[in-house]
């Protein structure tokens, strides 16, 4: 950036504003992250999280979001301190018995053995994608946002005039919070639970497609192993629910019998913020100009970078 840095202030320390700021950061703006919580607090820190395949459909910009944050997360996958790892794991799903027709494009495709297909499901085949143990991965992008200059506060925004009284540019990452800040009742909670246990030696993952409001996961990060998972449109009440937690165990042991004997260290929830399309788009707040980027859904690990690029463009042009 040419002259002066470019001021700006990021809402949202969640997976989405942390990235963004990163990349604000590391093209020179002045970048001030505002949060109501800190980075293992938010929505982000409760995700899984794969990060892939992409079904967007070709006209869609969640394909292009998505292409970008592959090239990302591989190359995050060579660095040891970033909490992501490229690995082997099972896409499993009851829709039929036929392989999807493009299965064979994801990286690593190898189609189940009736003996590597887990007990209950109709098909399944190895795939070899990132994952990314959340609460490290925030701490990475965390240090490397004040690495490039920036700065996190835990300061809650209570209006987007209010930021914008602050920074000629400021980027709204706020996820769900983003229903009444920016006014947009098109933002729901889609509510998710996760079951941690201890790793009992697991070091391949599995995921459910097309499970529904429920469906069979598990995603070993070193000594532990997310559980999941649950989608509960329209709830958005944070407190686990005992009987969610016992039907998540008893859908993964099923799967994983290893994992009938590990520890429960913890149970997290978090609100998706579904919105039927993703708002990144620019409007103007009083003096300032509000880059919008919200609504991913239970994508948001995903389409982070592309996003993150996009809104460095708009801020930038």
């Amino acid at each position: 950036m040419a002259g002066s840095p470019l001021e700006v202030i990021v809402i949202g320390a969640g997976v989405s504003g942390l990235t963004t700021a990163v990349c604000l950061a590391e093209e020179g703006a002045r970048v001030l992250v505002r949060t109501a919580e800190p980075p293992r607090r938010t929505t982000s820190a409760v995700a899984a999280a794969m990060c892939g395949p992409n079904f967007a459909a070709p006209d869609d910009p969640a394909l292009r979001w998505g292409q970008i944050a592959e090239r990302e997360f591989l190359a995050l996958g060579e660095n040891p301190r970033s909490g992501v790892r490229v690995g082997r794991g099972r896409l499993v799903s009851n829709w039929g018995d036929a392989l999807p027709p493009w299965a064979p494009s994801v990286p690593g495709f190898a189609p189940c053995s009736p003996q590597e297909l887990p007990p209950g499901f109709r098909m399944g085949f190895w795939v070899e994608l990132p994952t990314a143990d959340m609460p490290r991965y925030l701490d990475y992008l965390a240090g490397r946002l004040v690495a490039a200059g920036g700065r996190i506060e835990q300061r809650p925004v209570r209006s987007l005039a209010e930021a914008a009284a602050e920074a000629p540019v400021v980027v709204n990452c706020t996820g769900t919070a983003a229903r009444e800040l920016a006014g947009d009742p098109e933002v729901r909670a889609v509510k998710g639970q996760h079951v941690i246990v201890e790793n009992p030696g697991l070091d391949t993952f599995m995921y459910e497609g097309g499970g529904g409001s429920a469906w069979t996961g598990f995603f070993p990060h070193r000594d532990r192993v997310v559980l999941g998972g649950v989608a509960i449109e329209d709830d958005w009440d944070l407190t686990p629910d005992p009987m969610v937690t016992e039907e998540i165990r008893a859908r993964c042991i099923a799967a994983e019998p290893r994992l009938a004997h590990a520890r429960v260290i913890g149970v997290d929830v978090g609100l998706r913020p579904t919105r039927p399309a993703v708002r990144l788009e620019e409007e103007l707040v009083g003096g300032s100009r509000c880059i919008h980027n919200y609504g991913h859904g239970g994508v948001g690990v995903t389409l982070s970078w592309g996003c993150a690029r996009d809104v460095v463009a708009i801020a930038t042009a």
